[in-house]
């Protein structure tokens, strides 16, 4: 017995000494024959094919390039037309991500270098172009689902918890805020008085007014009060702003003293900016129509629509053709003379994110969690990315890059691919 008892204690230790051999070379891990532990990136939505090829560093365009890269406000400019200079690569890539604490409803916007956008965690971000790196962020009350406007080095942007905040474009630091009596989701626009002398900041507010300050200490030039909340941004084009408010009226005020211009009865709520073309304001509606309406007779020149989903997004304005997207989950494209279908695109989930045209191609969001990029001609799908979460924020083009928001809490950056 004691001879096989060593035997055993020999081989015992003989098959120690072995484990930890295999184990100092690496050849022999403690986990193997089960699966490995699932990597945090694993959790996060799957690389389209477009990101198998070399991808686009932003970093790469300097900050000079980066910096003269602009789409300062909702929709890129005063008249809300989405419209972008340039055009898109036929494959983008992703090239940076930013994480937030909420959900990205907030459309984002770029200046000098900067993207700045708003969050539900309460939050405005200041992000830099180039690397998706954080450069301030500024706290506000609730939940920030404005798009802010960038002017004159200050950044204009609602919350939710009724104040207008003007902040130091590039420290973040508050300068004022203009307190309402409702929650301000729309966004800000822009215009100078008569004598050119000073801004005024326009914005809708749920206490059922359009608020005109003075962009220098937010002090208050006029207001123009309607019958129910105003969610939209007002579009500002030859002294007039027009927007569409819940009391199913098309609003034309005059930017010089806040009076009424005009009212166009669109027969049903306004959740949506307007935009606005050659004295043209093209809106969709809660009646599931989409108008063009001429601003200064009043005259509503067509409308199409008219199935069981209505329109929360904002229409983009091309040459020729006006793109918007549905709650029918469907991205629509109409002729702007004669309001006649050219083509619609089906998504998976409802197209609350507002189009932004750019050259031949469109960029889009969905509730189904996809941001896509589209041909105007015909509404051919040229690319998509999947970021798993529904995509109500509506996309900034410049230069060749879109950046938009989604339900995930991250900001997203594409740039061309190769």
């Amino acid at each position: 017995m004691k001879i096989v008892t060593s035997t055993i204690l020999a081989a015992l230790v003989a098959a120690v000494l072995l484990v930890v051999a295999l184990i100092i070379t690496g050849r022999f891990k403690p986990d193997a024959g089960q699966p490995p532990a699932e990597p945090a990136a694993a959790k996060e939505p799957a690389k389209q094919p477009e990101d198998r090829g070399p991808k686009l560093e932003i970093a790469d365009l300097g900050s000079r390039e980066a910096g003269s890269l602009s789409w300062p406000m909702f929709r890129g400019e005063q008249r809300l037309l989405g419209r972008a200079s340039g055009s898109l690569a036929d494959a983008m890539t992703l090239a940076w991500k930013f994480k937030t604490g909420g959900q990205i409803k907030s459309s984002p916007v770029i200046d000098d270098g900067l993207v700045y956008v708003g969050s539900a965690d309460a939050n405005v971000y200041a992000i830099d172009l180039a690397r998706g790196k954080q450069v301030w962020a500024y706290h506000t009350g609730d939940a920030v689902e404005a798009t802010p406007c960038v002017l004159d080095g200050s950044v204009f942007v609602g919350s939710s918890d009724s104040c207008l905040y003007a902040l130091d474009a590039k420290t973040g630091s508050l300068k004022w805020k203009y307190q309402t009596e409702g929650e301000v989701l729309g966004a800000a626009n822009w215009t100078r008085p008569r004598d050119g002398q000073g801004v005024w900041i326009l914005f809708g507010s749920y206490d059922n007014k359009l608020h005109c300050v003075d962009s220098a200490d937010g002090s208050v030039v006029w207001t123009y009060e309607t019958e129910s909340y105003v969610n939209g941004a007002p579009a500002v084009d030859q002294g007039k702003a027009v927007f569409g408010g819940c009391d199913a009226m098309i609003h034309v005020i005059s930017l010089a003293d806040g009076n009424a211009a005009g009212q166009i009865d669109s027969g049903s709520y306004i959740a949506g900016s307007a935009a606005l073309c050659e004295g043209q304001a093209y809106v969709g509606n809660y009646d599931n129509r989409l108008i063009k309406a001429d601003i200064a007779t009043g005259e509503i020149l067509w409308t199409y629509g008219g199935g069981e989903a209505p329109f929360f997004s904002s229409p983009a304005v091309g040459e020729d053709v006006i793109v918007v997207g549905g709650r029918d989950n469907r991205v629509h494209c109409i002729g702007r003379e004669d309001g006649k279908v050219v083509w619609t695109f089906q998504t998976l989930g409802e197209v609350d994110s507002s189009p932004v045209i750019c050259g031949d191609k469109v960029a889009v969001g969905s509730a189904d969690g996809r941001v896509y990029m589209l041909r105007l001609s015909d509404g051919g799908e040229v690319w998509s990315y999947e970021v798993g979460q529904a995509i109500i924020s509506s996309p900034a083009v410049a230069g060749g890059i879109i950046v938009i928001g989604g339900d995930d809490g991250f900001l997203y950056a594409f740039g061309p691919s190769g």
